[in-house]
């Protein structure tokens, strides 16, 4: 068995090829999706976080809306950018959400990837220490997030408080039990999901990262799997950790899917730059017939690996197709690999 979910990019635009042309439509499309998927057995909804960008900049929202119109799925990240985040702030708002929701709340966090503007974390009033990098202050502040998380007390009460404390030092609330155990770290190398599991996240390890072998995309990442499942024995966690990846996977069942995906242009691996010094690897897209598709994905490693799947959904297609697209997965490919 395996988990499968979805991940939405919330892209919207006011082309008249899009059928999610405002904010508005693609917050509202993303709660929909999400009863949708839930509706047809699938188990997680997932979203991905981008600033100064038309897609979806600010997940709480989002995720409490989605927890109190679902019952079931998993409602998570994939990822928020640490650079941009009060891990004090994030702590509450994460424990509101994660509270309507009932405990379902799957949080996936990272360093972050290349914005939309030069530097961007700086607007929200975020700049390094001196001496260190924008990727240490991102690594710092999930730090702190996960610290405050275990929900133990750290700020001296007021002595004439306005309303009545519990004795000892005070702790942000609300807090959400076990919501510690639920936060996931975005890897691009084999050492930074080293790192995750020292910490105790979950690893999450998307369509692309740091090209550190030459050997295809989906070997590499499976070793990276391998590590961080290395690395979380050594360090002696009592629980098991959770591992996905995201793929983008269409089965080609009717017209509408080989009209929008049945070119088959996507069927190697890329290599491309992230910035100037990281050297990427970008995983093949897959898009056929059933048949086919079951062969071809029998043979990724790192699916093979993860426990969890995400699916990453052309949401700017529509909710109806976008549900169309996660059934037929778990339809037509899924219970063939025994994933259901």
């Amino acid at each position: 068995m395996k988990k499968i979910g979805f991940l939405s990019f919330g892209h919207w635009s006011p082309s008249p090829q899009s059928q999610t042309r405002s904010a508005s439509d693609a917050l509202l499309q993303s709660i929909d999706l999400a009863v949708a998927a839930e509706d047809l057995g699938a188990d997680g909804a997932y979203f991905r976080v981008h600033h100064f960008a038309r897609q979806l900049g600010s997940p709480f929202p989002l995720l409490a809306a989605i927890g109190a119109k679902t019952s079931r799925i998993e409602i998570g990240t994939a990822v928020i950018d640490m650079r941009y985040e009060n891990p004090l702030y994030m702590a509450e708002d994460s424990g509101a959400a994660d509270i309507i929701a009932g405990g379902r709340l799957q949080l996936g966090i990272s360093r972050g990837s290349p914005e939309q503007v030069i530097d961007g974390w700086r607007y929200f009033g975020y700049v390094p220490p001196e001496g260190q990098t924008d990727a240490d202050m991102a690594r710092r502040h999930a730090e702190v997030l996960l610290e405050v998380l275990r929900g133990e007390g750290f700020a001296q009460p007021n002595p004439r408080p306005m309303f009545p404390n519990p004795p000892g030092l005070l702790r942000i609330e609300p807090h959400s039990e076990g919501l510690r155990d639920r936060i996931w770290w975005g890897a691009s190398s084999n050492a930074t999901a080293a790192w995750a599991a020292k910490l105790g996240m979950n690893l999450q390890s998307s369509t692309l990262k740091d090209d550190e072998s030459g050997l295809p995309f989906h070997v590499q990442q499976a070793d990276q799997i391998r590590a961080f499942r290395e690395a979380w024995k050594a360090a002696g966690h009592a629980r098991e950790p959770r591992v996905s990846v995201s793929r983008s996977i269409f089965a080609l069942v009717d017209d509408r899917d080989r009209a929008y995906f049945g070119y088959g242009n996507d069927n190697d691996d890329k290599i491309g730059f992230i910035d100037e010094k990281t050297r990427a690897i970008f995983g093949r897209s897959y898009a056929a017939e059933p048949d086919v598709l079951i062969e071809q994905l029998a043979k990724d490693e790192a699916i093979a690996e993860a426990d969890t799947l995400l699916l990453t959904v052309p949401n700017q297609l529509g909710v109806d197709y976008n549900a169309h697209v996660i059934e037929a997965i778990l339809t037509h490919v899924a219970p063939a690999l025994g994933w259901r």
